[in-house]
């Protein structure tokens, strides 16, 4: 008869062997997705490049489709605009007839997951203002990009902002002080 003590020393090399086996095995199924970033990057600098051509055109619902469903917008001098209503508006207001406005990426990096990713450029636009003299703006942007479940790239927010100075404040104008009147002494005889 076998003595409990034989039994256990017996069945640990078969644990151990099968306890190998399973991280093998699920080791070996396990595979690194494919470097996509080169692809990636180059979608998006494509997009982007489409994006701002279609904002030249003054298509404001054609660069509202950019944004994913959830995306912001965080326009200078505005709340920020959470959804394509709010996000439209943004755009309405920026673009227009006789609006020039175009944006070049200067930098482009895709995560190793390859589902997230920004950009970063700079922007030009040009206008006339109510009186019809010109206006110019550049500035800075920074976009983040995000992998939608039908593997089209969205942008999920949206960050710009003016290198131009803010203009000064206009002077206060010096009001006349009203003057004091002095009161009289009145003698009491």
């Amino acid at each position: 008869m076998t003595s409990r003590h034989e039994k256990t020393q017996g069945s640990k090399p078969i644990f151990w062997s099968c306890l190998a086996l399973v991280l093998f095995v699920s080791a070996c199924g396990q595979q690194t997705p494919p470097d996509t970033r080169a692809a990636d990057e180059s979608a998006i600098r494509d997009l982007d490049a489409q994006w701002s051509k279609t904002a030249a055109a003054n298509d404001v619902e054609g660069t509202v489709s950019y944004y994913s469903d959830d995306a912001s917008v965080l326009a200078p001098n505005a709340p920020i605009a959470t959804d394509k209503q709010a996000i439209r508006a943004v755009w309405a207001s920026l673009l227009g007839p006789g609006v020039s406005v175009s944006w070049q990426p200067s930098k482009v990096e895709v995560s190793r997951s390859g589902d997230l990713a920004y950009a970063m450029g700079v922007y030009q636009t040009a206008l006339k203002d109510s009186q019809g003299k010109p206006v110019a703006d550049h500035g800075k942007y920074v976009e983040v990009w995000k992998k939608q479940a039908d593997g089209k790239w969205k942008t999920v927010a949206d960050i710009f902002n003016s290198d131009l100075p803010l203009s000064a404040p206009p002077e206060k104008k010096a009001h006349a002080r009203p003057r004091r009147r002095r009161a009289h002494k009145t003698t009491v005889p």
